[in-house]
């Protein structure tokens, strides 16, 4: 239970870092790409949902018209326990290197020592590593994703429950992986740490998941996460590959 709140307290000390000087230049990119994507993509998708019950409204037999009332809270069920985790996979994806280079800064504001040079050629070559390590993490996602998925129709209660914890997990995996990546640290043996500790990591990656519900608030979960990962490394894990 304590380690469950320490988590939740690492997630939230990254509103803090956020604001730091020195910082939140390096907040912005991040911050503009996740506003942009989720924004645009949330209207295509609530105009999707609006022409698919117009089209199934048109369908239905006037006498069974009251399922549109029904079809909607189990709509938005699924949106809440997939397009979440699905949409931060694909915008990590392509804000990977700046989340990379945000959590490089945050962990040089709170241990004063660096861990890679400043030139933009450095950072120039460590793309595509990033990026081979965000598809590394969505191969370690979709099929893992698709069986929960498939529960989550078969056994609804039980699949909302195990639905809820491996986002959670996926979560923490996602924006831990940022300070892990910078040093270097294999994939699977990330995992292995995160797993020797895990109240920390369900606690921090439920603080994820509740705030990208929220409308409005999830437009900064992206660095804040990226920013209290860094913390949650530097305190925990760091000093294991010293």
């Amino acid at each position: 239970m304590v380690q469950l709140t320490q988590g939740i307290e690492y997630f939230l000390s990254g509103f803090s870092l956020i604001t730091q000087k020195g910082l939140k230049r390096f907040v912005f990119i991040p911050l503009l790409i996740n506003i942009l994507l989720f924004g645009s993509s949330l209207f295509f998708l609530y105009d999707w949902l609006i022409q698919g019950f117009d089209y199934l409204n048109n369908l239905l037999p006037s006498w069974l018209s009251w399922l549109e009332w029904l079809m909607w809270p189990i709509a938005i069920m699924v949106i809440l326990f997939s397009y979440s985790m699905v949409f931060t996979v694909i915008t990590n994806f392509i804000a990977a290197p700046f989340n990379g280079l945000l959590s490089e800064k945050v962990e040089l504001h709170l241990t004063g020592q660096k861990i890679n040079d400043d030139s933009l050629a450095d950072l120039l070559k460590d793309v595509p590593r990033m990026l081979g390590r965000e598809w590394t993490k969505l191969c370690y996602y979709l099929p893992r994703a698709l069986g929960f998925f498939i529960l989550l129709w078969i056994l609804p209660l039980v699949g909302q429950i195990l639905w809820v914890m491996f986002t959670c997990w996926m979560y923490t995996v996602q924006y831990n992986d940022y300070p892990f990546d910078n040093h270097k640290i294999h994939f699977k043996q990330m995992k292995d740490d995160l797993k020797s500790k895990q109240g920390l990591s369900y606690g921090f990656g439920f603080a994820v998941f509740v705030l990208t519900s929220i409308p409005i608030v999830n437009l900064i979960v992206m660095p804040v996460a990226v920013c209290g990962a860094t913390r949650l490394w530097v305190d925990n894990y760091r000093t294991n590959y010293r």
